[in-house]
């Protein structure tokens, strides 16, 4: 099959395959006052993970989530459970030297074996198996790279060795690999994490976006239809709203995509990444009888300008060409924070904080670092010394690894602010179904979209966070912030933050042409 063009409009349904085949979930909204001793906002594999862990240990959780259970980042991952993050050895232990590398690939070892147990002992039906995991190179320049991961992870104690031997359909020359690693369906793992959440005095709560958390003696997370007081909260969000902790400081919002489609041969008992560029990643599965291969990459900065339709293409073209793929069946894309200095955010919200805790920047392996921060913070909420907290805490200060990306990250996001102001415009063209528009009202900056049937909807093109001008996207069908990663619906409501509250609505008169 011939790949379509980059300017063609992408191949499937603009859906994530864990998303699609989950089914859905049904828990109920936030209503009126409850006390418990730790909330937990997000329901994603760090909020459930730390709620979960709470509720073993003797504490009772409310966990509160704005949409439903898996259909946040967690539900657009790869699926990959691995210790082995393509690279990323080598560059900690440069920057924070060798013992802070093992500490980080212990922990999501770890995190590795704390999924397995609870797959086992939850009884949780997610398709989760053990694969090998190998970071391949098709250059002479990526093959002395893996050569030298391997070698060092291996020194580290991980299971890590170099092989020649790499399952794949096209010649490489040779992969790391991580033996002992795994994949999931990862919406079906968190639905069952929720199951085993609610009930005994703990909660899990749909369809209930958090307004803002209150530090204190108790504690208190507002929403629309209640609170919640407790003696702590995790804030699991991926991204921490709004400016607590100044985490849209510390980490810069990298937008990746993913395309799936189905093939006529069994899953391969291995994932993988590519160590070149442009960055591959391979996953097969097998859901009810069909085998999916998955094929991700065409990562950026949420701030670089790029067509999203040729990010899904290329991708697509890889999958034809390489992966066997015929027609790509689904296709969506995903957004996580890559902290400074390499390594996630878990503990206090600031310096300043008593009982306000976070979890982010978990750097594109959430499924693997989320478990393992949420482990971190389970131990440290219940008075456990954890020897993995010190390389993970919110409040480190590390100049050596990460003063030079503070300067030159946020100096790109400077520059996105300034040039997202100029996005609006006063131009007559009528907008054709499945198109939208920032457009200047009044001298307001408003967001226009005209669905398929015709009707025109319309918002404030303010982003809610900080102010910056949203731009559309038309793959993803979203409304999506360049400067800090927010990204909105249609209908203005906030699908990621940092941003908290919703793009209000826009005038009710329209420009000739807009209507």
């Amino acid at each position: 099959m011939t790949p379509a063009s980059n300017d063609a409009r992408p191949e499937g349904e603009p859906v994530s395959l864990w998303v699609a085949t989950a089914g859905t979930t049904d828990y109920p909204a936030l209503g009126g006052q409850i006390e418990v001793d730790v909330a937990v906002v997000g329901a994603g594999i760090a909020g459930l993970t730390t709620a979960l862990a709470l509720k073993r240990a003797g504490r009772t959780v409310a966990v509160i989530e704005a949409a439903r259970v898996g259909t946040g980042v967690t539900g657009h991952t790869t699926g990959k459970i691995t210790s082995l993050h393509r690279l990323a050895y080598a560059r900690l232990a440069r920057s924070h030297g060798t013992g802070t590398a093992r500490a980080y690939g212990q922990a999501n070892e770890a995190a590795i074996e704390h999924i397995a147990h609870v797959v086992a002992d939850e009884a949780i039906d997610c398709g989760f198996r053990r694969v090998a995991n190998y970071t391949y190179a098709e250059s002479d320049d990526g093959l002395e790279l893996v050569r030298a991961e391997a070698a060092l992870a291996s020194r580290l104690g991980l299971p890590s060795t170099f092989t020649s031997d790499v399952p794949l359909a096209f010649p490489v020359k040779g992969a790391i690999r991580f033996d002992g690693q795994a994949q999931v369906h990862p919406v079906k793992y968190l639905q069952g994490l929720a199951r085993a959440v609610d009930g005994e005095g703990s909660f899990v709560f749909e369809q209930t976006p958090v307004q803002q958390v209150h530090d204190g003696t108790p504690c208190t997370v507002d929403t629309e239809q209640g609170a919640v007081h407790a003696h702590d909260i995790v804030l699991a969000t991926n991204v921490a709203f709004g400016s607590l902790g100044l985490f849209f400081l510390r980490c810069h919002p990298h937008r990746s995509y993913i395309v799936a489609g189905r093939v006529d041969t069994p899953p391969l008992d291995a994932t993988f990444i590519s160590a070149d560029e442009p960055l591959r990643s391979i996953l097969t599965v097998d859901l009810g009888g069909t085998s999916y291969v998955l094929a991700g990459g065409e990562g950026h900065r949420v701030s670089e300008a790029g067509d999203t339709a040729g990010r899904y293409n290329r991708l697509a073209g890889f999958a034809h060409d390489r992966l066997s793929v015929g027609e790509v069946a689904y296709r969506w894309s995903t957004q996580d924070g890559m902290p400074l200095d390499g390594l996630p955010y878990v503990g206090l919200v600031s310096p300043l904080a008593r009982h306000v805790h976070v979890i982010t920047g978990l750097r594109k392996w959430g499924l693997s670092n989320g478990t393992a921060a949420a482990l971190i913070l389970a131990d440290t909420l219940n008075g456990r010394e954890n020897r993995w907290a010190r390389a993970f805490n919110s409040n480190r200060i590390t100049p050596v690894a990460s003063a030079s990306r503070f300067i030159t990250e946020n100096a790109k996001t400077m520059t996105a602010v300034l040039t997202s102001k100029p996005r609006g415009r006063t131009g007559r063209d009528a907008l054709t179904p499945g198109a939208g528009a920032v457009i200047k009202v009044g001298g307001q900056e408003i967001a226009v979209y005209k669905d398929d049937d015709g009707q025109v909807h319309s918002l404030s093109a303010t982003c809610t966070h900080l102010g910056c001008t949203v731009g559309f996207n038309p793959s993803d069908t979203t409304w999506d912030c360049p400067c800090h990663g927010s990204r909105f619906a249609i209908d203005g409501t906030v699908i990621h933050g940092p941003a908290a509250k919703n793009l209000p609505p826009g005038p009710s008169r329209l420009p000739e042409g807009f209507e």
